[in-house]
Parts: structure tokens; sequence; C-alpha cells
């Protein structure tokens, strides 16, 4: 993991620093207190502690995810997220709910001084984002629960489809710091009879969330019509909340692909 990554960890248990340590046959990080926490072979570190709020991404729904951004699918929202971060954000980059790594090694594609933090609850995920880039680092955290980042130590924070922690984004984030939050509209992948799942007032609930610490500064939607094909539109459906509940299957074709973008600064600038 990069230095300049684990330098702004912070230990779960104590919140003391953390350092790399690597012996002959263990690679782990460990705090001064003695607390320590293994390197997974793919790459991520376990920094959860305790039972997770939820169990996040299930292998099968991770490598659907996988083969939709592949495809390209999802291409429009990847480079809205990317153009929505501030070119002067080159220091550290946290995506909370990261899964594969792919909109996180996109941003880091376009700021050669910058480094990134993939933060989920699924191993699965992890074992995928942890080689998504050479400056992105991985760890299984919940943010409910707290981030095992340093007050102040981001420069942006990435929210895309995944729950939100205000007090956590707010701490994290430098003063100036950016929080990017994509969150789908209510008739988002409407033709495959996925946005029954999408409660129509997300956008009441996502103020609510983030209003006592944040300042909404930019809001757009983002649509676009993705053309499927009956296997990609089946990983599409896959990849999500909907992956828990069996149902008829789903067709390709054309298919509505529509979500919101806001960015929202810190009330306190």
């Amino acid at each position: 993991m990069d230095p300049r990554i684990v330098a702004r960890l912070r230990c779960p248990v104590c919140a003391a620093p953390l350092a790399l340590a690597e012996l002959p046959s263990l690679r782990a990080l460990r705090c001064p207190s003695g607390h320590s926490f293994d390197l997974a072979r793919q790459g991520y570190a376990d920094l959860a502690v305790g039972r997770v709020t939820h169990d996040g991404d299930t292998g099968e729904m991770v490598a659907a995810r996988a083969r939709v951004h592949g495809a390209g699918h999802f291409d429009f929202l990847t480079a809205a997220l990317v153009d929505a971060a501030s070119p002067a954000e080159m220091g550290l980059i946290v995506d909370v709910g990261a899964g594969t790594g792919a909109n996180l090694a996109a941003l880091l594609e376009r700021r050669p001084g910058a480094v990134g933090l993939a933060v989920d609850v699924s191993k699965a995920a992890l074992r995928r984002a942890a080689r998504a880039h050479p400056r992105l680092g991985a760890v299984r955290a919940d943010a409910w629960r707290g981030l095992p980042v340093a007050d102040g130590a981001a420069a942006c924070v990435l929210n895309v489809f995944a729950p939100r922690a205000g007090a956590e984004f707010a701490r994290v984030l430098s003063p100036g710091g950016r929080l990017i939050v994509a969150t789908p509209a209510p008739d988002h992948l409407r033709e495959l009879g996925l946005a029954l799942g999408v409660d129509p007032r997300k956008d009441e609930r996502l103020t609510a969330t983030l209003a006592p610490w944040f300042v909404r500064e930019d809001e757009r939607e983002l649509r676009t019509t993705l053309r499927l094909s009956d296997a990609d539109a089946a990983a599409v459906a896959a990849m999500g909340p909907s992956a828990f509940h069996a149902g008829a299957p789903v067709r390709g074709g054309a298919v509505t692909a529509a979500v919101r973008l806001s960015v929202w600064r810190s009330g306190e600038d």
C-alpha cells in the first residue's frame, strides 16, 4: 500500500497513526499501541472492528458490476465524477462504497499527484479494488461505525450509490474539501423493472443526511440510454439490491439510465 495512503490511516481501535510492518511472512498495518491488521494476499486491509452494519455486495454482485463497468455502460457517470472533482484536489481521494474501484481509478488517472482509498464492507469488492490502480489502497470499514482515516485527511470524498454517513464525511474532509454524491433518479433502469426500488423521496433523504454538515454547491441530472444485450441487462440487474430478490428474467434493449449528481462543501467553510 502506498506510504502516502498509510500515513493518512488511523487505527480503528484507538485512532493512533498506522504504519506498514513488513516481515518475511507477514505484511500488516500496526499502531504504536500494538493493534495489528493483516494485509490480505490481494492487497487490502481489514480495518472493520466488530460486526459491520450490512454485509455489502456478494461475489456474484461484484462480478456483475465488473462486467457492466468493463462494457462501458456507466462510463457516462464515471466521466461526470471525474469532471466534478476539482483539478486542485491532488491529495487523498476517499471513495466510500467503492465497489470494484473503477470510478476511483478513473479519477486517479486524471490526477497524477493524487492517491486514492477505496472503502467498502465487501471483501469480494475489495479484492478487485486493491488491484484497480497503482496509487489506490483498499480497506474494509463500515462508515456507520467510523472511517479509519485521519481528521481532515481527504481532499475529496466520493459516494456513489452507497450509504452515507454525513458526520464522518465531514470529519475526514480537509477545509474546502469536496463531497461528490451520486444517487439513482426515480426512473433509473425503469425498463428493467428495477426502478420500483428507488424511493421517490430519495433527494429529501439525501439532504437530511448531509445538510447538518454540508452545503449543496451544485446538482445536475445525468441521463442517457443504455443499449444492453440480454446478458448485460442480467448483469445490471444482478449488481444491485434487486439481486437479492429472484424475479422474472430481464431482457435487453434500450434502457434509461438516470443519475443525480450533487457536489457538497462543508457548511463551516
